[in-house]
C-alpha cells in the first residue's frame, strides 16, 4: 500500500475515536454541575446575658488548730486518735493528775484556814469586814474607852479627879483608837488572803481539768502528736483539730469583674472525687486590695459539708454568676466548626456559604457568644456543618 494511502487510512480510523472523546469530555462537564445543597439556617441573636466566672480554688478548713498542753503530766491514755471525729469538749488525751490533785488539796486547805481566820464559815456568804470577831472586840474596846474618857472629862471638870486621870483615860482612848484601826486593816489583809487563797484554789481546780486536754470544736483528728507515757510540758502540742463543716473556699477575681461579686453571692463548685456532684458555697469575704502580680482580687467563700464528703486541701473547679448583665451576639455552638485551632461558622451570601472566623466568649448553655466575626443581620448555617465548604451553593431551608 502507497505511503499516502496508509496516512489516509490512519486518520480515517483515528477521527471518530477523537469525536468519541470530545463526546465524552462534554458530558463529564454537563454531570460536575453539582445540585444546591438544601440546609438549615438561622439568624445571629442578640440577647441579654448575665456573666459568669469560672475560676479555680482550694478548699481549706476554716478553723484548725493545734492543741496544746495547759499543765505538765504523763500522758495515761489516748482518747481520739488520727481521723476520729470529735465534738467540742470531747477529751482527746488524759494526764496523770495525781501532782495535780496534791496542789489542789493544799490550795483548798490554804482556802479554809484564811476563812476561819476571818470568821467566815464559806466563801459564798462572807460578813462584812466590820463584822469580823476581831473588829467587834476591838470596836466594843473603843466604845468603852470613849465613855471612860467622857466620866474623866466630866469629873475632872467638878474637880473630883486629877489632871493624871484625865491624862491616862484620854491615852487608854486613843490606844483602843489605834487597836481598832489595827483591827480593822489587819481584817482587810484576811479579806486579800481570802481572795488570793480563793483564786489560788480555782487556779489549782482548773489545773486538774487540764489534765484532760479536751477538743475545742466539732472536727476530726488530723495528727496525734504524744504517746502514752510521755511527759507533756505546758504548751507542748499534742493533737491536731481540724472543722471541716463548713469549709473555706480560697480563690481569685479578674480585676475586670470584681465590681460585679459581692459578699453573700452564691456559687457552685466541683472536685475531682465527685465529677458528677455541684456542691454550693456562698462569697463570705472579698480582698479590698488587688494583687499586683496577677491583677486579681482573693475573695472566701464558705462551703457547707455536712456529709463531710468535701476535705481540706482539694482542689476546685468554681462557677461564680455574677451581676453583670450584658448584651452578646450569639449563635448556636452546633453552627461552629473547628478546624485547625480556629473557630468558623458559614454565613449566608444569597445563594453561597460564606465560611468566617470567629472569636468566641462565653458558652450559654447550648449556644455560644461571638465576640467578632459576625454580625447581627447575618445568617449562618445550623445543619452538616462539618461537612460545608466555603462558596458552597445552597438551598436554605430557614429555621
Amino acid at each position: 500500500m502507497p505511503k499516502g494511502a496508509l496516512i489516509l487510512a490512519v486518520l480515517c480510523t483515528a477521527l471518530p475515536v477523537m469525536a468519541g472523546c470530545a463526546d465524552s469530555s462534554a458530558e463529564q462537564a454537563g454531570g460536575s454541575k453539582q445540585p444546591a445543597k438544601s440546609i438549615k439556617t438561622e439568624a445571629v441573636r442578640q440577647e441579654s446575658f448575665r456573666r459568669t466566672l469560672d475560676v479555680v480554688g482550694t478548699l481549706a478548713a476554716e478553723d484548725q488548730v493545734t492543741v496544746s498542753s495547759e499543765v505538765d503530766g504523763v500522758v495515761r491514755r489516748i482518747r481520739a486518735d488520727l481521723g476520729d471525729r470529735v465534738a467540742a469538749g470531747q477529751p482527746l488525751v488524759e494526764l496523770d493528775r495525781e501532782k495535780l490533785q496534791y496542789s489542789l488539796d493544799q490550795q483548798r486547805a490554804a482556802h479554809a484556814r484564811s476563812l476561819t481566820k476571818y470568821g467566815a464559815a464559806d466563801g459564798e456568804q462572807l460578813p462584812r469586814i466590820e463584822e469580823t470577831p476581831d473588829v467587834r472586840r476591838a470596836s466594843a474596846e473603843l466604845a468603852q474607852a470613849k465613855q471612860a474618857f467622857a466620866r474623866a472629862t466630866e469629873l475632872h471638870k467638878r474637880q473630883l479627879i486629877s489632871q493624871q486621870m484625865l491624862d491616862d483615860a484620854d491615852t487608854a482612848l486613843r490606844l483602843k483608837t489605834a487597836a481598832y484601826d489595827a483591827a480593822l486593816s489587819e481584817a482587810k489583809n484576811l479579806r486579800t488572803d481570802i481572795d488570793a487563797s480563793s483564786a489560788a484554789m480555782k487556779l489549782a481546780e482548773r489545773h486538774v481539768q487540764d489534765a484532760s486536754i479536751r477538743a475545742p470544736f466539732d472536727g476530726y483528728i488530723q495528727q496525734r502528736l504524744v504517746s502514752v507515757g510521755e511527759l507533756v510540758k505546758a504548751q507542748m502540742p499534742v493533737v491536731t483539730v481540724v472543722r471541716v463543716n463548713p469549709l473555706k473556699l480560697l480563690s481569685e477575681i479578674p480585676e475586670r469583674m470584681a465590681p460585679w461579686v459581692k459578699v453573700g453571692q452564691p456559687l457552685t463548685l466541683i472536685v475531682d472525687a465527685f465529677p458528677d456532684k455541684r456542691f454550693t458555697a456562698t462569697v463570705s469575704r472579698i480582698s479590698p486590695a488587688v494583687n499586683t502580680q496577677t491583677r486579681t482580687f482573693a475573695f472566701e467563700a464558705l462551703a457547707p459539708n455536712e456529709e463531710s464528703l468535701l476535705k481540706p486541701g482539694t482542689f476546685a473547679r468554681v462557677r461564680l454568676e455574677t451581676s453583670l448583665v450584658e448584651q452578646v451576639m450569639t449563635i448556636p455552638y452546633a453552627a461552629m466548626q473547628y478546624r485547625y485551632g480556629v473557630y468558623r461558622a458559614f454565613a449566608v451570601e444569597g445563594d453561597k456559604l460564606a465560611a468566617r472566623e470567629l472569636k468566641t466568649g462565653d458558652r450559654v448553655g447550648d449556644r455560644m457568644e461571638i465576640l467578632a466575626g459576625l454580625k447581627t443581620t447575618d445568617r449562618v448555617a445550623i445543619s452538616d456543618v462539618d461537612t460545608l465548604t466555603d462558596g458552597l451553593k445552597i438551598a436554605d431551608e430557614g429555621e
